[in-house]
């Protein structure tokens, strides 16, 4: 969906001031919507502009450029904080993924890392242990038992 060109939204607030219209005329006059008409009266009364404000669309960012600022300070300070340490710590209101998108955005790795070494222990049983073909018999079924169910022989 477009915005509606500067021309129009001067027409429809030009044939409002004359009053001898309503704002539903107004709207069915220009093919508009009666809130779109409603939003141009609000929006010269508050702002006193008429053009549009696309770039005003969306919710705000929690994290500014200030709070980034600080996020990257102690990503640097101390890169095995986890996120609940870094949000408690800027004293930021926001969620643990808004606070992982802006680390990402930034460029910044903040994953903890282990403190201490893998251990080097040996493989806990020197020897390998017997194939699946030398399992005792109590694992096939009696069915298919060659001392239950015979074969027949060939003749």
């Amino acid at each position: 969906m477009n915005a509606l060109s500067l021309d129009l939204r001067l027409r429809i607030l030009k044939a409002c001031d004359k009053n001898n219209a309503t704002r539903t005329q107004v709207a069915d006059r220009f093919d508009v919507s009666l809130g779109m008409v409603k939003k141009l009266l609000s929006q010269r009364r508050r702002i006193g502009d008429i053009a549009s404000q696309r770039h005003r669309c969306g919710r705000k960012p929690l994290i500014d450029e200030d709070c980034r600022n600080k996020l990257r300070e102690l990503v640097e300070s101390r890169p095995d904080a986890t996120l609940q340490e870094m949000r408690s710590t800027l004293g930021l209101d926001c969620t643990l993924v808004a606070i992982h998108y802006a680390l990402i955005r930034m460029g910044l790795a903040y994953k903890k890392r282990r403190s201490t070494p893998a251990s080097k222990t040996a493989p806990m049983s020197l020897k390998r242990g017997a194939s699946g073909n030398a399992s005792s018999r109590a694992s096939i079924p009696r069915a298919w038992s060659s001392s239950t169910n015979p074969r027949p022989k060939r003749t």
